[in-house]
């Protein structure tokens, strides 16, 4: 007698699961096959017109200066080091802008339901001038607040121990005590002709940063409001009944609740601030963007330099994706 397979087996085989996976296999084989074939071709191409390509250039000296470096860099490091200096630039403004947005975008969105007519009509002009005014013309327009209206930095405006002009802002950085000694500042100085000794932001960085935060803090206030305004009504009535005040109210009853369906679109906000950030190169900041500019330019190897600046792109949003939606998770409201 022959065997015949199980009705479990036989279930499997014609499952909506299989099938799904299946249909995940396929596309991501043809995926691999359309790059496999492109990247073929080019090379392929490349080689037939005497252009080199690879990334041995990694290793050989770069050959220019970064102004600005979380770390130490001269022209005779390699590039692999000058693309690592690009990195932690864009890094830094992403990061800083990241929270600096939300400190700025949640009140603003909160602020749309205020009883105050003043608040709203504040929160509501800066939302619609900030979004629609396009993010490269403000970044422009804060460069150039710093490095044309600004006073030099010999009349650096003052405010206690930090200085503000031209040059940038320049700040009191802690000294880390060794042996037990107490903490102490290094506070920068008026030179003779820059601010000398603590710590400095540079104009470019400034402008980047308060570009990205102004403009991506006008999304993130609609974002909360829109949150907060899917809040049943009933909520808020409840939470009167309570006794709760406004304030109250809307910081232990309406965001908690709005977080679930603030958080997927807030995510969004993130990734494009740091994409964004690539706008870097307009104004001098060396960025990713700029240091691939440069490398290109000096090597030629253009697909290379493009191919990085997009793994670092795509890489550092899928770390902000994974992370906020490891976020999502936990905000979720458990349903019993």
């Amino acid at each position: 007698m022959a065997h015949r397979p199980s009705p479990n087996k036989r279930s499997f085989w014609r499952s909506r699961a299989f099938r799904g996976r299946l249909y995940q296999a396929l596309a991501l084989g043809l995926i691999a096959a359309v790059i496999w074939f492109l990247t073929h071709n080019t090379l392929q191409n490349m080689a037939l017109r005497g252009i080199r390509s690879g990334f041995d250039f990694l290793t050989d000296p770069a050959g220019f200066d970064i102004g600005e470096s979380l770390f130490p860099f001269d022209s005779g490091q390699p590039y692999w080091q000058a693309f690592g200096v690009g990195l932690l630039n864009t890094l830094r403004v992403a990061l800083l802008g990241i929270v600096l947005t939300t400190l700025l975008g949640t009140p603003l969105g909160v602020g749309r339901f205020s009883r105050n007519a003043l608040v709203r009509g504040v929160c509501y002009a800066y939302v619609e001038v900030f979004r629609n005014v396009p993010v490269l013309l403000q970044l422009l327009m804060w460069y150039l607040l710093f490095t044309e209206a600004l006073p030099a930095a010999t009349e650096a405006w003052t405010l206690g121990p930090v200085f503000l002009s031209k040059g940038g802002l320049s700040f009191p950085i802690p000294l880390w005590p060794a042996g037990g000694a107490t903490l102490a500042f290094d506070f920068p100085v008026k030179g003779e002709f820059a601010i000398e000794h603590g710590g400095s932001l540079t104009p470019e960085f400034l402008a980047v940063l308060l570009g990205l935060t102004f403009y991506t803090a006008a999304f993130v206030a609609e974002v909360v409001r829109s949150g907060i305004q899917s809040v049943d009504r009933g909520q808020r009535e409840a939470a009167v009944a309570l006794g709760l005040n406004p304030r109250q109210s809307m910081r232990l009853v309406m965001l908690p609740q709005a977080l679930r369906v603030i958080i997927p679109p807030l995510t969004n906000q993130f990734l494009n601030l740091t994409k964004n950030s690539s706008l870097a190169v307009a104004i001098g900041y060396p960025d990713v963007v700029s240091i691939a500019n440069t490398a290109l330019n000096q090597t030629g190897r253009a697909v290379e330099c493009i191919a990085i600046v997009m793994a670092v792109y795509l890489c550092t949003s899928l770390a902000t994706a994974l992370l906020m939606h490891r976020y999502n998770r936990r905000a979720a409201i458990q349903e019993r």
